[in-house]
């Protein structure tokens, strides 16, 4: 990588990846000391591995890595078949289980098919942007993007699906998408959310959004969680109660506390102030990734970084959004912080992409 390319570098989108890696690292060893610090150990090397995977991504030029991407969404489209006959774990069948780790194909195949909508949609835009806009070239982005998403909703993993949807949405407005089309699927949405809930919807999905509504309804079973979780939260204050001296993390109470409710970790033992950093953080780097998307060198790189932009923001007002019980509870991962490899590595590759597509630009170059 040339001397300009590492000066243009939004070096403050890593600096900010790796402080929310630590606040989640901390959150780790406080919430799993009964079990000898095991996912805590772990975590510190998916993180030492993401580092070195991100290094190595971020020096490949991210439009040869759309130029591969077919045959990288040809591989995830197998995965996410191949997975589907594993023995369920909670219920779901999302992993690979191989002796010493497991992963998720799912996390990886956001990149992928980020990579591949992008490559999609520059092929239609080769001639006029405005053939993004042509129905049926519509209907093949949305045929590209439901084969990974219906494979996911198999899982079952509606959170994973919905991360996908988002981020083809900000690809699409990226592109340039006719405004009727947005306020027309929002309106399609709308109608037909009382169809999607009593005749689509499995009834363990029923049963989030219920309890969701009014959690009170089943305290020691479906809303225990959520209730947990809000009063963990609460019991916090300003400053929290201390490393390794919170009520419902130390007690048992909290669960899972080291993935799904790890902000509530956070707020109970490191308090508000801690808590709101967190989120301030994660505004800061949703908005370096849209500062990268529009001062991209060309579409392409828009494109892939609006994508980028759309999973962190799922991600985040999902994780966050559920654990206070202001959504319902999907099971999804809060970005640096919850406990996972496979999560933490398709983080850090899509930060190495960013990375890769701020190198490229050039700064004098604020508006398109």
């Amino acid at each position: 990588m040339r001397k300009r390319e590492l000066k243009n570098i939004e070096w403050s989108i890593l600096v900010v990846a790796i402080i929310l890696c630590i606040i989640g690292l901390v959150a780790l060893f406080s919430s799993t000391q009964e079990a000898e610090y095991d996912e805590f150990n772990k975590q510190c090397i998916w993180f030492a591995v993401s580092i070195f995977i991100a290094i190595g991504v971020m020096i490949v030029d991210y439009e040869t890595l759309v130029k591969v991407s077919p045959i990288l969404y040809g591989a995830s489209i197998i995965l996410l078949i191949a997975v589907l006959f594993t023995t369920p774990v909670n219920g779901a069948r999302s992993w690979f289980d191989i002796g010493f780790f497991s992963f998720q194909p799912g996390e990886f195949s956001k990149v992928f098919v980020i990579l591949f909508l992008t490559y999609i949609i520059s092929k239609i835009q080769e001639k006029s942007k405005k053939e993004i806009n042509n129905p049926l070239k519509l209907l093949i982005i949305f045929g590209a993007l439901a084969v990974p998403v219906l494979l996911i909703i198999r899982q079952p993993d509606f959170g994973t699906a919905a991360a996908f949807l988002i981020a083809t949405v900000f690809i699409l407005i990226t592109a340039g998408i006719d405004k009727k089309y947005i306020i027309g699927t929002f309106i399609l949405v709308v109608l037909s959310v009382p169809l999607i809930y009593n005749f689509i919807l499995p009834e363990h999905a029923k049963k989030r959004i219920d309890i969701f509504l009014n959690p009170e309804s089943d305290p020691r079973g479906s809303g225990y969680n959520i209730i947990q979780s809000k009063l963990a939260i609460g019991a916090g204050g300003l400053t929290g109660m201390g490393l390794l001296k919170g009520n419902q993390t130390q007690l048992g109470f909290l669960y899972p506390k080291t993935t799904d409710f790890i902000f509530a970790v956070i707020g109970e033992e490191m308090g508000f102030i801690v808590a709101g950093a967190v989120i301030i953080l994660y505004v800061f780097l949703i908005t370096k990734a849209l500062y990268v998307a529009k001062t991209a060198k060309n579409e392409m790189g828009s494109l892939i970084a609006s994508g980028i932009s759309g999973i962190f923001v799922f991600h985040f007002i999902e994780n966050i959004g559920m654990v206070m019980g202001l959504l319902p509870i999907t099971g999804v991962p809060l970005p640096f912080i919850s406990y996972g490899g496979s999560s933490l590595i398709t983080n850090f590759i899509c930060i190495a992409i960013l990375l890769n597509i701020s190198s490229k630009r050039q700064k004098t170059i604020f508006v398109k």
